[in-house]
């Protein structure tokens, strides 16, 4: 490819990556939580490790045509900017564009013109910068089967700093064209409200404002509490109540407004003398109508944008259940939501506005195996022998032993959930596997460990069962089914379904092998790592960590000495 087709996107804040476009191909994109063993969430925001990760990937400066940075909010008056660390080890304030978007006519994709050369001086001589909003639309779009085909579609960006803002993207003009808020309810609300709760409760008594109100305190609480509320149903009452402060509230746009929206709702709901399930449900349930209500209202405003197709992201595209609704509304003839709707999809994003903007191209060629793949010294670990296995010996292991194994394989998935090649794997057969995998993995009891399942056999056990590569909808169990593989089964008979097809290997091998030998499509896969971290990024982290005994990478099967 020529110098002139290669743009790389950075998003430097927290979730931090680097992506490299060539073309109107992904290359890769690589995680900061995923480069040994890093904490989750952690940022990228050092232009040597930068310019490292793009060695690793086959590129110098020099190769880089354009860069496209990730845009942030402002602090306090000032204009945006974000902590960087240039070549020479300065620290800087890196203008940046800003967070939000705000409604206007069709336009492509509007770009802040930075001058400062952020991969150094053999790098492009400056930057482009996009909103943040903006990054996790095309990171939605551009990757859609809408883009490939060519179609218009909307697109709701739901992320924790901003309410769910409608944008339609139609690449025939090429144009963008920002709709406007759905409902005055930021994203934070979510765990800033669950925070407030026994599960996941924050210690606001600590003297650190960070750990109190911060993002560092509220980034476990979301996919905890989603957990959670499954344990309890809606009740009218106190979704009635809730929508009732929504109302006669300001906007909660602002973290100090959530915790305002917060405080005056638990008033409200305490005298219900409901589980706190109980609450955590009907709480969601009360953003998910504001949504839905937002959406009708747009269409009954401009019924010329209903039967467009949806593209869903930003962090709230992860609520499995909000998307599942979505998807059932009867509102969108299709539902999209990419496997990275969260930050870790804005490096990419960034980049396809760069790309849409330059080419007035949107569709973006991609797999989501494009992150690092295995580095390893080769060291076994003392204790641990090595012998060769391929991916048939591997189901035939987990078939007779029904012991859990480590799968480091490959590239990487992006995103954050585990979809194979960086996985704990194990029969879903036995009900106690479940809660043996949260104890190894050191959660909650409360928490769900995900299937697995070939994807023409999904339809069979999973209802609706339909294509789900990523893990972003929501399905149940069919009856049949659930006591045939009750690890997966969730309190309310849910489940985070991966579908898997001939297009993820080993994947789909697995369960094929597997399927031959037990007559069951599915296993329990849940993401390998130690607590807190990202993904492991080498077969070694898994045997230092010792959660379980055997990993398989590459083909060669890892055993703890005296296994069989």
């Amino acid at each position: 490819m020529s110098r002139s087709d290669v743009v790389c996107g950075l998003k430097l804040t927290h979730d931090g990556a680097v992506a490299v476009i060539g073309g109107t191909r992904l290359v890769a994109s690589v995680e900061a939580e995923k480069i040994g063993n890093r904490p989750r969430h952690s940022a990228l925001d050092d232009a040597a490790e930068i310019v490292r990760e793009l060695a690793r990937n086959g590129f110098g400066p020099d190769a880089i045509d354009r860069v496209a940075v990730d845009g942030w909010a402002a602090e306090q008056d000032g204009p945006p900017a974000v902590g960087f660390t240039v070549l020479d080890g300065r620290r800087i304030a890196l203008p940046v564009a800003g967070y939000a978007d705000e409604p206007g006519p069709p336009a492509p994709p509007a770009a802040f013109s930075g001058t400062r050369p952020v991969l150094g001086e053999r790098g492009p001589r400056g930057y482009a910068g996009y909103t943040h909003a903006t990054g996790h639309l095309l990171s939605g779009y551009c990757t859609s089967p809408f883009a490939k085909e060519g179609r218009a579609a909307l697109g709701i960006v739901w992320d924790g700093g901003m309410p769910p803002f409608l944008y339609l993207v139609d690449p025939r003009e090429p144009a963008i064209t920002p709709i406007g808020a759905l409902t005055g309810v930021s994203g934070a609300l979510y765990p800033v409200f669950a925070s407030h709760f026994a599960p996941f409760r924050v210690d606001r008594r600590t003297a650190d404002p960070d750990r109190r109100f911060g993002m560092e305190a509220l980034f476990p609480v979301s996919g905890k509490a989603m957990a959670y509320a499954s344990l309890g149903k809606p009740i009218e009452a106190a979704v009635d109540r809730f929508e009732e402060v929504t109302a006669a509230t300001a906007p909660a746009t602002t973290p100090m407004r959530c915790y305002q929206w917060s405080a005056r709702a638990l008033r409200r709901v305490r005298p219900l003398g409901l589980s706190d399930a109980e609450l955590l449900a009907s709480f969601q349930e009360a953003l998910y109508r504001g949504l839905e209500r937002g959406l009708r209202e747009v269409f009954a405003a401009r019924p010329e944008l209903a039967g467009l197709p949806l593209c869903v992201s930003g962090g709230c595209g992860l609520n499995i259940k909000w998307n599942a609704r979505l998807r059932g509304s009867g509102l969108f003839p299709d539902v999209w939501v990419p496997p990275f709707p969260n930050d870790a999809g804005s490096a990419i994003g960034a980049a396809c506005a760069e790309m849409a903007r330059t080419t007035g191209k949107f569709a973006l060629e991609w797999t989501e195996f494009a992150g690092p793949p295995v580095r390893w010294d080769g060291e076994v670990p003392e204790g641990w022998s090595a012998q060769p296995c391929d991916v048939a010996g591997l189901a035939a292991l987990l078939a007779r032993t029904g012991e859990p194994v480590v799968v480091v394989t490959g590239r990487a998935e992006l995103g954050p959930r585990a979809l194979g090649r960086r996985s704990i794997i194990a029969p879903a057969t036995d009900p106690a596997m479940r809660d043996r995998l949260n104890e190894i993995k050191g959660r909650e009891s409360y928490r769900p460990v995900a299937p697995i399942c070939l994807e023409h056999c999904a339809p069979e056990v999973f209802d609706p069962g339909t294509r789900d590569p990523y893990m972003v909808f929501d399905h149940t169990i069919r009856p049949g089914w659930q006591d045939r593989v009750p690890a997966i089964v969730h309190v309310d008979g849910s489940a985070r379904l991966q579908t898997v097809g001939p297009d993820n290997q080993p994947a789909h091998e697995l369960l094929s092998c597997y399927e031959r030998l037990t007559g069951i499509p599915v296993l329990c896969n849940t993401s390998a790592n130690f607590s807190g971290r990202g993904f492991f990024p080498d077969p070694g982290s898994a045997m230092s960590w010792g959660g379980v005994s055997s990993v398989w990478s590459e083909g060669t099967l890892y055993r703890r000495d005296g296994r069989q």
